[in-house]
């Protein structure tokens, strides 16, 4: 038996994505930017996906960007900024790596977050000035599921820096939440496929009309000249049909795996003496459960874990202390020592009630024997 409890790194593929997929992984294997009938056959779908994009995302069909994924999204929406129009760029201390090392490369500035994850915003004020171009803010966490203030972050946007351009990495939240309404005060939105059933190696880009980026990839000129490359047509049919569904169900997901994940984060901290939940529930998308446990290391349980069959993962990125712990829990003050027994539980469309139950038995059990061998005493 295995029980994936890992969708915020990837989400199994929808039979939707797969079977539209299938077409353009034999039959209509045609180029877009050719002129034959099979060009101009992926020139069409590729076209209908981008409106199915669009429609999902609260864009215009000419604002989608098809990319190679959330990574190269949210560093073309940052470098590409910054290259048209000079300038410096801010972000906040739990931004994904695609967008904080993409800032720090560039010279930018980080500000941090409270206790829950979210950004402080009279920070955020202090570090805006006539300079910066681009703020980047994440809609949802990838590491504590933490939904960010993002229209409130826009105001101040546009209050402090009219010239400057909103981004927002929406990747962890399209699965949960309404990202059309959500991320319309953003000029630039970032989405990636396999993060809601979609295929590995592609994404999106939206850039609202007027807003200009300077390409990061040339060519060819695909994308209206934003992104060269020849066009991934499988990859994006698969993630029109994975986001068409996604949208189509999100409320029933949201409900129920919203139910599952409270199930299991009150029973493991029912279960495990030290444990703690990181950020603030009622804050978080319905499908992530974040956890600290005392007197363990992340990287041994994730071994025992495996070996039980349950995928898993740390926001922790540590190995046996020789990295720093997860610079998400550093930024929301979490403790050094406790910041290496972390464990990230993500929850997704295929989960179920089984999945729960063999977790509510394995993990506890993995806690307790590595407490055992390590003799560390835990408050109770």
């Amino acid at each position: 038996m295995v029980t994936y409890l890992d969708h915020a790194a990837t989400t199994p593929m929808r039979p939707q994505c797969t079977e539209a997929m299938l077409e353009f992984l034999g039959p209509r294997w045609g180029n877009p930017s050719g002129g034959h009938v099979l060009a101009r056959a992926a020139r069409r779908a590729v076209d209908e996906a981008r409106d199915v994009v669009a429609a999902a995302l609260g864009a215009e069909p000419g604002e989608v960007v098809f990319t190679g994924g959330g990574t190269e999204a949210d560093n073309l929406a940052v470098a590409g900024v910054l290259a048209h129009q000079g300038g410096t760029a801010v972000c906040s201390a739990v931004e994904h790596h695609a967008v904080l090392r993409a800032v720090e490369a560039l010279g930018g500035r980080v500000v941090g977050v409270h206790g829950d994850g979210r950004v402080d915003l009279d920070a955020l004020d202090a570090a805006l000035d006539s300079q910066v171009r681009v703020v980047s803010l994440m809609l949802a966490n990838n590491e504590v599921g933490t939904v960010q203030p993002l229209a409130e972050a826009a105001a101040l946007v546009a209050e402090r820096v009219p010239g400057a351009v909103l981004h927002t990495d929406a990747v962890q939240g399209v699965s949960w939440l309404d990202v059309a309404a959500l991320a319309s005060p953003a000029h630039l939105v970032a989405v990636s496929a396999h993060k809601f059933g979609g295929p590995q190696g592609v994404g999106a880009l939206v850039v609202r009309d007027g807003v200009v980026i300077e390409p990061q990839l040339r060519g060819g000129g695909q994308e209206r000249d934003r992104r060269s490359g020849t066009h991934n047509v499988a990859g994006i049919v698969g993630m029109a049909a994975a986001l068409a569904a996604t949208v189509d169900e999100r409320d029933a997901t949201v409900e129920a795996v919203g139910v599952l994940r409270d199930r299991l984060a009150d029973g493991l901290l029912a279960a495990i003496p030290g444990c703690t939940e990181s950020g603030t529930r009622v804050t978080k998308v319905a499908g992530t459960c974040s956890l600290l446990i005392e007197g363990i290391e992340s990287e041994a349980l994730l071994v025992l874990l495996d070996r039980e069959g349950l995928c898993a993962t740390a926001a922790s990125s540590c190995a046996s202390g020789a990295a720093e712990p997860s610079h998400v829990l550093a930024a929301m003050g979490v403790p050094r020592a406790l910041a290496y027994g972390s464990l990230r539980l993500s929850l997704g469309w295929t989960t179920t009630a089984a999945d729960v139950d063999h977790a509510l038995e394995v993990v506890p059990a993995a806690v307790a024997q590595l407490r055992e061998r390590s003799a560390v005493p835990v408050l109770q």
